[in-house]
């Protein structure tokens, strides 16, 4: 009898924990009305048993329904001792957990109270909740930064974090925090902790590294760096997360979590700000920054900005007024100025020349203050416009780029022996326009004939429109060789051009080609090589001794007429476009010539719309000169007299020296480039290198090629 009294006190006592801890856990009023069938009997009254209630949370269900058997007494006592022992375990599991986020920064961020202020009829999916969770999200982008996981590492550690996340709002003004609970219930406290299952097993930083690098979309850290409140780099840095979450995504078959691991590496490992900086937030965790929020002290502090600002406006009209009186007064002893020193240019003009000085008022009016309908195109010295004087006749105009008042008189004298220059394939020069006004500042213009056909660079890479045949290409390669060679052999000081490209050789109504731009660089001394720090030209165009190393010889010019000539037999830009197709993989045309020569494919260079419609010998020999005069090495191009003797079939064109490497390697350049052969006499010293070179066995033999 005895033992089964102790029996019976074990199980009340067992009963009686559970009651307790259940009501310490959901409070007395509470678990009191949720359990209002639990009864009790002691044994020798039947059996021992708890009326089942399910929904009482804590309430183990394990409770058996004793046999009176005195057989079974000593077995029933130590599972009920081993199973109060379990329940104590856990109780204390729960008690002592604590949340490893730091949710202090959530302060920053008054839209998670504002919007968790006045709910009605909330649910997991209402606004506050969404915030709730983006509010979270912050603090885990935030743990991901310092500890390098995820998620949290058990239930007990969501729901510490989940209570420090309420008090936490609470002391931000947060009128109820029970809302807290309500967003995320005990039930989903599964999706914060980290498991294998989550997002291809991505547990750490380490492992989500790894993952996104063997799916290649590895761009975050480049996209999402910087001050996101930039919308356009948000916009990059959220297009790059997308392609990250769906290679991820591929992975694994939870999207959700991959997405989410997305957002806060993005927000806590690329930015180097950190999710707490509001354009972090904003952009990545979709947090709405209260911008009007102002504190009294803010009122405070803008009103006294604005009074300080009337008195501040009222000292700048004061002072406003002053200035534009005295500005009047200096303008017009400016105004006196400019027309003095305008006689003096025009007094200082040979008589004769047929140079005409514009008053920049009326060019003004020609180009309708140039106006961007009136713009024709950029060049390396200024902008072209059209326009047209006040007895119809119609002129371009180049403005002259990076103007100061000084050199005036010298810029005229230069203009006067560019118009003195008369060639039927050069663009003539009309006059010029030397300026100064208080709107405009300093103004250089020169004027020449408008010339409706464009450029050469618009009929080979227009919109397709216009087109050339091969006796129109031939007559302008021909008058192109011609212009430059006046330059360089008929003019005194000879005129290096040192920009001649397709968009600098302009067409008249009959097709001429018309050489444009040239005088405009410092002519060189004869005799000497031109040296200059300043190096002006066009990718693609330039000598490679003169890109480098500013070394500019009428050389230079051969070499960026030779890349204009394959520009005009072939159809090709100078540079391939990324889009297109690179034969051999070299991106210049020369280098990509050289390479269909020495690959016995020389007529396939010709362009397709006029290669099997002209005579196969002449434009391969065009080719050829094109190959010949973009040559690496300096002494291996020929002059602008050769090359129009071989071009007019008046001279065989010769065996091409082998190249010794590319013309992008450093080392070709070094070679080709010494201090020992350039310096001081290029061509002397360059003979003997070039005569080396010709005597490979690689070279081309234009007699071979041309059968």
């Amino acid at each position: 009898m005895s033992r089964k009294l102790l029996v019976g006190c074990l199980q009340l006592a067992v009963i009686l924990l559970t009651v307790v801890s259940t009501s310490g856990r959901c409070g007395v009023t509470e678990c009191s009305s949720a359990q209002p069938n639990l009864l009790l009997a002691l044994p020798g009254d039947g059996e021992s048993k708890v009326a089942k209630n399910e929904d009482v949370p804590g309430v183990d269900h394990r409770i058996l329904h004793k046999p009176r058997s005195e057989n079974l007494a000593i077995s029933a006592i130590e599972d009920e001792l081993q199973w109060v022992t379990e329940f104590s375990s856990s109780r204390r599991v729960l008690q002592s957990a604590s949340c490893p986020l730091d949710l202090t920064g959530l302060s920053n961020f008054p839209w998670f109270v504002q919007t968790c202020q006045t709910p009605e009829n909330i649910t997991q999916d209402a606004t506050c909740c969404v915030a709730l969770r983006s509010a979270l999200g912050l603090a885990e982008a935030e743990y991901l930064r310092t500890d390098g996981l995820f998620r949290l590492e058990d239930n007990a550690t969501v729901g510490a974090c989940v209570k420090d996340l309420a008090k936490q709002l609470q002391d931000d003004g947060l009128k109820d925090s029970r809302i807290v609970e309500v967003c995320f219930p005990e039930s989903g406290y599964g999706r914060y902790v980290s498991t294998p299952t989550k997002c291809a097993g991505i547990e750490t930083r380490s492992q989500y590294e790894e993952m996104v690098g063997v799916t290649g979309y590895n761009s975050l850290d480049e996209s999402c760096k910087g001050d996101l409140q930039d919308l356009n780099l948000c916009h990059v840095c959220v297009v790059a997360m997308s392609e990250v979450s769906s290679a991820l995504s591929g992975l694994s078959s939870n999207n959700v979590d991959c997405l989410f691991y997305t957002l806060w590496y993005a927000a806590g490992i690329s930015n180097e700000l950190g999710p707490w900086q509001p354009g972090t937030a904003e952009c990545i965790m979709a947090v709405t920054l209260v911008r009007g929020a102002q504190s009294k002290r803010r009122n405070l502090a803008l009103y006294l900005g604005i009074g300080a600002a009337i008195a501040v406006a009222a000292c700048v009209v004061f002072w406003g007024v002053f200035l534009f009186l005295w500005r009047r007064k200096k303008g017009e002893e400016h105004r006196a100025f400019i027309q003095r020193n305008k006689t003096l240019l025009l007094s200082s003009m040979r008589p004769n020349t047929g140079l005409i000085m514009y008053d920049f008022d009326e060019i003004k009016a020609a180009t309708k203050n140039f106006s961007p309908k009136n713009f024709v195109g950029a060049g390396g010295f200024g902008d072209v416009y059209r326009g047209v004087l006040e007895d119809g006749m119609e002129i371009a105009v180049k403005r002259m780029k990076n103007v100061t008042v000084e050199g005036d008189a010298e810029f005229v004298n230069e203009v006067e022996v560019i118009n003195s220059i008369r060639h039927r394939n050069l663009v003539i020069l009309r006059g010029c326009c030397v300026d100064s006004t208080n709107s405009d500042g300093p103004q250089r213009l020169l004027i020449y004939d408008y010339l409706p056909n464009g450029s050469l660079h618009d009929y080979l890479f227009g919109d397709g429109s216009r087109s050339l045949n091969w006796i129109e290409r031939r007559r302008l390669a021909v008058g192109v060789a011609k212009g430059i060679s006046y330059l360089h052999n008929d003019t005194r000081p000879p005129i290096i051009h040192r920009d001649i490209k397709a968009s600098n050789i302009l067409l008249d109504e009959n097709l001429n080609a018309k050489v444009a731009d040239f005088g405009l660089a410092k002519f060189a001394v004869e005799g000497q090589s031109h040296m200059t720090t300043a190096v002006a030209g066009t990718r693609g165009y330039m000598a490679p001794e003169y890109a480098l190393y500013g070394q500019l010889t009428e050389k230079s010019d051969v070499y960026s007429f030779g890349v204009v000539l394959l520009e005009l037999m072939s159809g090709r830009a100078a540079l391939a476009a990324e889009a297109e197709d690179k034969t051999f993989g070299y991106q210049q045309i020369t280098d990509w010539a050289w390479g269909m020569v020495k690959n016995d494919r020389l007529i396939d260079i010709v362009d397709e719309s006029i290669r099997d419609v002209g005579p196969r010998d002449a434009m391969e020999r065009f080719v050829l000169v094109g190959i010949l005069c973009s040559h690496i090495l300096v002494a291996c191009r020929p002059t602008m007299q050769e090359t129009l003797k071989y071009l007019e079939g008046d001279m065989p064109v010769p065996d091409i020296p082998d190249r010794p490497i590319p013309v992008n390697s450093p080392m070709a350049l070094s070679v080709s480039l010494d201090s020992s052969k350039l310096f001081p006499d290029l061509r002397a010293a360059g003979s003997s290198l070039c005569s080396e070179f010709s005597g490979r066995s690689a070279q081309i033999s234009p007699n071979s090629l041309l059968r």
